[in-house]
């Protein structure tokens, strides 16, 4: 017999939903990530990765209840209060006058609004530490 950690049955639609808005903020994190010059490339125009980082933002937030449960309401807590500051923040350099200037300020920018999606990495380890061992006779 093997036995493994299995999220319990109840928990899975909410982990699933859980991972759909997931699936949301992983092209915000990206679009602003792309606003960054490389060795070739010289990177993105922020107002556009802006904007495209507050649709996806807003896409999450429209799933959030989906995985709201009592096991996990700290977590779904801050989650939501992590997009409602991801949102300011976006907000907040699309009504600025001009881009950061320099590339640290600009480095500064995108790892604010990155960081502010930290909540969801806390969210994963607690359904982690939710998953229970089970007995399979695979």
């Amino acid at each position: 017999m093997i036995r493994r950690k299995e999220l319990p049955a109840e928990l899975e639609p909410a982990f699933r939903a859980f991972c759909d808005v997931l699936e949301a903020i992983e092209p915000a994190k990206a679009a602003v990530a792309d606003v960054l010059p490389g060795t070739r490339l010289p990177g993105r125009p922020l107002n556009d990765a802006l904007v495209e980082y507050q649709a996806a933002i807003q896409h999450a937030h429209e799933r959030m209840a989906a995985w709201r449960r009592p096991e996990l309401e700290a977590e779904w807590d801050e989650c939501a209060a992590a997009l409602r500051v991801g949102a300011d923040r976006a907000a907040a350099l699309l009504g600025a006058d001009g881009d950061p200037e320099g590339f640290e300020a600009l480095l500064w920018a995108v790892q604010a609004l990155i960081e502010a999606l930290d909540p969801f990495v806390a969210a994963a380890e607690r359904f982690r530490s939710l998953r229970v061992r089970v007995r399979r006779s695979d």
